[in-house]
């Protein structure tokens, strides 16, 4: 019994820890990241509003509708997409909010797999 007496403390405590998500402070902006695909590294740039998404990556955009399922929840579609592929939805998750960073994952929708990823917040 004493054993249960001393781990409730520890339950209590570590059960009250939440990590931050502040996630209004990344709806709009201008973002950096970089993520791994394969083998290879990318680095994006992004401009969001609160429904158009632009992204930057080698010299090229592309732009995309949001969708907001929450604050922390969105799914991106291409407006003007070029194949089969980019015709497919991403969902995006913001799992961690900091000062001008936030994690998040993403995956096409329906899809189980996913990825992370950390941006920063470069803009208002």
């Amino acid at each position: 019994m004493r054993f249960y007496l001393l781990l409730l403390p520890l339950f209590l405590f570590s059960s009250c820890y939440e990590k931050e998500r502040n996630c209004s402070n990344f709806k709009t902006g201008t973002f950096e990241f970089e993520a791994l695909s394969g083998t290879e590294v990318f680095k994006t740039t992004i401009t969001r509003n609160d429904s158009i998404e632009i992204d930057y990556y080698e010299g090229k955009a592309d732009t995309s509708s949001i969708r907001w399922i929450n604050d922390c929840e969105y799914v991106l579609q291409k407006i003007n997409p070029k194949n089969q592929a980019e015709k497919k939805a991403i969902q995006i998750k913001i799992l961690t909010t900091d000062k001008d960073t936030y994690t998040f994952e993403f995956r096409e929708v329906g899809k189980t797999s996913s990825s992370k990823a950390t941006a920063r917040k470069v803009s208002p």
